[in-house]
């Protein structure tokens, strides 16, 4: 069997991205970004010799995400920041995983590659309520065939990103005004009251789900992501609220969800 190139894995790899973004499962923003980086990584390889994903190693992944790069004034800087060396190891990682599950390779260019350092996680901000308020609106946009009310509604009831990646339509009990969750590594299993809000935006999530998508679990989250893919699926969605939100993503940077508001 031919070893696909690097061209024609991303090509296969990017319709799925699009569909998980006409899913409402990923931000088409970030499929933007993921094809941006994945085309300038393929120019990089083709430039290093490497033209199929077999061939690509831990080495040129690494030299990828330490080469030079333009900021956001396309300005050139020679040491990219930690953000963009992220960004460009996620857009790689996801890449790569999906063309494994299309059996386009085998390579895991990733695997021994050490963790990005992060800044310091900051200590939150507590939202007002015209902040939140503007957080409910903004994430309406679309709803409920976009995930994105459904998800604030679950993180501003109490779930942490975890947990609300994991979130069924079977933890909910709208009648009671209530989610239930098994906990993860930080936190423990409890049941959570819903706002009215939540309630509305998380039924009408729910019966989308149940007449246009039959025998999908998840509410908010693809059922075929790890639980660490999930996971950064729902802090990626809260971020494309955030940043619609005027009240809120002027604090952005700062911003963490610390409590739930009702």
């Amino acid at each position: 069997m031919a070893r696909p190139t690097i061209r024609r894995v991303l090509l296969e790899v990017s319709r799925q991205w699009l569909q998980q973004a006409a899913d409402g499962d990923m931000a088409i923003e970030t499929v933007d970004l993921y094809i941006q980086i994945s085309e300038r990584f393929d120019v990089f390889a083709d430039a290093h010799g490497i033209h199929r994903m077999d061939d690509v190693t831990g080495q040129l992944t690494e030299s990828f995400m330490d080469a030079p790069g333009h900021d956001r004034h396309d300005n050139i800087t020679l040491v990219p920041k930690d953000g963009t060396r992220r960004q460009r190891r996620s857009a790689l990682a996801s890449l790569f995983a999906h063309a494994r599950a299309l059996g386009m390779t085998q390579a895991v260019p990733l695997l021994d590659s050490p963790p990005i350092p992060r800044p310091p996680r900051s200590t939150g901000a507590e939202l007002t309520d015209a902040e939140i308020e503007d957080l409910q609106f903004h994430s309406e946009r679309g709803m409920p065939a976009t995930r994105h009310a459904a998800l604030l509604a679950l993180l501003l009831s109490g779930l942490g990103s975890a947990e609300a990646a994991q979130a069924t339509p079977g933890d909910l009990d709208l009648s009671l005004a209530s989610v239930t969750t098994e906990g993860s590594t930080r936190t423990t299993p409890r049941t959570c009251p819903l706002s009215p809000w939540a309630v509305r935006a998380l039924r009408l999530r729910t019966a989308y789900l149940a007449e246009r998508r039959p025998g999908r679990r998840r509410l908010v989250t693809s059922d075929a992501s790890t639980r660490y893919a999930a996971q950064a699926s729902v802090g990626a969605g809260f971020n494309d609220i955030a940043r619609l939100s005027e009240d809120v993503k002027s604090h952005l940077p700062r911003f963490v969800i610390t409590r739930s508001w009702h």
